[in-house]
């Protein structure tokens, strides 16, 4: 069973199904909460060597995306194939990973 099955196991027994705007919302709440501890490890920016994140932080930000892609019906997995894809094309043909390379 892969990840995005057990997550979506886990929503089905608990109860915790959602529309997809609220998984969005729940997304973008818990990559907030990263920020936050990044931004307050790092005293606002001022320190970068110092950010910090917790590891079941990460996890909350994996449960909300893995639980947003099945409320989407898209494979992570897949997605992720198509999105390192992206990335190695990008980089071949600029020589760097970011869109605006």
């Amino acid at each position: 069973m892969d990840a995005q099955d057990r997550v979506s196991a886990f929503v089905d027994e608990h109860g915790l199904e959602a529309d997809l705007a609220y998984r969005v919302l729940d997304l973008e709440s818990e990559v907030g909460e990263v920020a936050k501890e990044v931004t307050t490890s790092t005293d606002y920016g001022s320190a970068p060597d110092d950010a910090e994140v917790a590891t079941d932080e990460v996890g909350d930000c994996l449960f909300a995306l893995l639980a947003l892609a099945e409320a989407a019906d898209v494979d992570a997995g897949e997605a992720l194939e198509v999105a390192l894809a992206k990335y190695e094309d990008r980089i071949e043909t600029s020589g760097g990973a970011g869109s605006g390379a």
